[in-house]
């Protein structure tokens, strides 16, 4: 992925906290010269947190077993993983200055690494299990899986688990942080209460914060 150096990441937790806290990711291989892509959470395994890299690291993952993409994998199992958040549009009426153009705020993770397929039946529930332990746990009442595990069993069989060992992470979170800190704010504001509402973009505004001395003469809008 290109990246710009005036949109980092703040650090490699930021990196990491993002891809747990978006976790549905687009999983990429090549197959015949041909890019082969499927949408699918991928999750951190029990007892891992986000720390200060992920290269070195394993993701789980699945997929169903109607899905031809998980026979490819030991083909060719260097794979690209896609995290992001929503996408803002930015439109010059909230800068207050002019001339100026219009941007998309955002923020992306990509990671690369080499995927395994599962084979054990226990290994497949245990991914399927986590996955809805992870994104439960968002919940303030998270429901509890238990009583429905017979069910989990009786739906393996059409779903395939993998691991993800990444051995790069690259990102870029383009957050208005060029803009000065009224603009910055302003920005931000549209996207909580504006009528083009994306807080989750807003609240990793909140977090990145502004560049040191940004200038609006220096905001390019630079294509993703």
């Amino acid at each position: 992925m290109h990246t710009y150096p005036s949109y980092p990441a703040p650090s490699g937790r930021a990196i990491a906290e993002f891809v747990w806290n978006n976790p549905f990711a687009v999983v990429v291989t090549s197959t015949d010269g041909a890019p082969l892509a499927t949408h699918t959470p991928i999750v951190f395994p029990p007892g891992a947190v986000p720390g200060e890299t992920l290269v070195g690291t394993r993701l789980w993952g699945h997929i169903g077993r109607a899905n031809e993409h998980w026979r490819r994998f030991a083909e060719r199992p260097e794979v690209l993983l896609v995290f992001a958040s929503s996408h803002a549009y930015v439109s010059p009426s909230t800068y207050g200055f002019t001339p100026a153009v219009p941007t998309l705020d955002y923020a992306t993770v990509h990671l690369t690494g080499r995927v395994t397929v599962l084979e054990e039946p226990a290994e497949n529930l245990a991914v399927v299990e986590r996955t809805v332990g992870q994104l439960e746990g968002r919940r303030a009442e998270p429901w509890d899986p238990a009583e429905s595990k017979h069910v989990f069993e009786r739906i393996l069989s059409g779903v395939v688990s993998f691991t993800i060992d990444i051995d790069s992470e690259s990102a870029m979170f383009k957050l208005s942080q060029d803009m000065p800190a009224d603009v910055h704010a302003r920005v931000r504001g549209d996207l909580l209460r504006g009528d083009h509402r994306h807080p989750d973009v807003a609240e990793l505004m909140r977090e990145v914060g502004v560049a040191d001395a940004a200038d609006p003469a220096d905001a390019a809008d630079p294509a993703p």
